[in-house]
């Protein structure tokens, strides 16, 4: 009844309204009211302000929030630690990948654990770094795959590799100056490039500022699918990490005379979270292929 109280308490902080939190619960709104007062009864505190027109934690209500949560995560781990076959026969995975790791990454290293643990159900999303690190946080995912730097409290990062962006053209593409293009070439260039939201772009516009250029910027996507494609089929060209132009057929890598600082890809996962068989797999594999000692 407590595992009731809580995940009823959680749900009406997270809406702020009883109505709605009732039917994310697909609960009555009397019923959950009930609850909620139960637990509010037996710890001898309210926890929620119910004066406005939104309903607040109370100071007390936050303070209780705070482990409340934590304690459903790990009470959640513990259900996962009790169904994990320790010999990989069965077992689930949850991971996230920022977007460009989806267009050279996911394919290979995903087929090749498919093909290695075929019993192991995959859930993969593709999202930014900030929502990827938030997710780990509160135990909505297992592993991500991200870039290094900044990270939350909760997130302990390992090394994996460096990523280095190049330009990247396509079939059409007709090389109008002499290879490795400087600075001032590449500013010439019409670009199709991925929004300002990406890590990737922060990255290139950085550099651009270092270089003294202002690209000239035909497109913006924020779908890194789109560039390959629109690259792919025109005269446009993008900057991209290099191994996408080795994994898309039809593309190819210029070099720049002035490369662009290399990013450090790493593995995140929560601090202290419990480790499954499924997800020390995937590490093990992952630094097996695509470790710091193969690149």
């Amino acid at each position: 009844m407590l595992l009731r109280h809580i995940r009823y308490l959680l749900a009406v902080a997270e809406h702020s309204n009883f109505t709605r939190a009732a039917e994310a619960l697909h609960v009555s709104q009397p019923t959950l009211s009930q609850q909620v007062k139960q637990l509010e009864e037996s710890l001898g505190a309210p926890l929620f302000d119910r004066s406005g027109r939104s309903v607040r934690l109370t100071d007390a209500g936050q303070a209780y929030v705070a482990y409340a949560r934590r304690a459903l995560q790990d009470l959640e781990a513990a259900r996962r630690a009790m169904h994990d076959v320790q010999d990989l026969s069965r077992g689930s995975l949850r991971l996230a990948l920022t977007p460009t790791f989806t267009a050279y990454l996911a394919g290979p290293l995903l087929s090749r654990f498919n093909q290695c643990y075929p019993g192991i159900r995959l859930s993969i999303e593709e999202m930014t770094q900030d929502r990827l690190e938030a997710a780990l946080a509160e135990d909505r995912l297992d592993l991500g795959i991200a870039f290094a730097g900044e990270h939350l409290a909760e997130i302990e990062p390992q090394d994996l590799f460096s990523e280095t962006l190049s330009l990247v053209v396509g079939p059409q593409y007709q090389a109008r100056e002499q290879e490795p293009l400087d600075a001032a070439a590449l500013g010439r260039q019409s670009l199709a490039l991925l929004s300002g939201d990406f890590a990737t772009r922060r990255h290139i516009d950085l550099y651009c500022r270092q270089q003294g250029i202002a690209p000239c910027i035909a497109i913006e996507a924020n779908s890194v699918s789109a560039l390959v494609e629109i690259v792919r089929r025109g005269q446009l060209v993008t900057l991209l990490p290099s191994a996408i132009a080795r994994e898309q057929p039809g593309l190819r890598a210029l070099a720049l005379a002035s490369p662009l600082a290399p990013r450090s890809v790493v593995l995140l996962g929560r601090r202290g979270a419990y480790r499954s068989a499924a997800c020390q797999a995937f590490r093990q594999l992952l630094e097996q292929d695509y470790g710091a000692a193969n690149h």
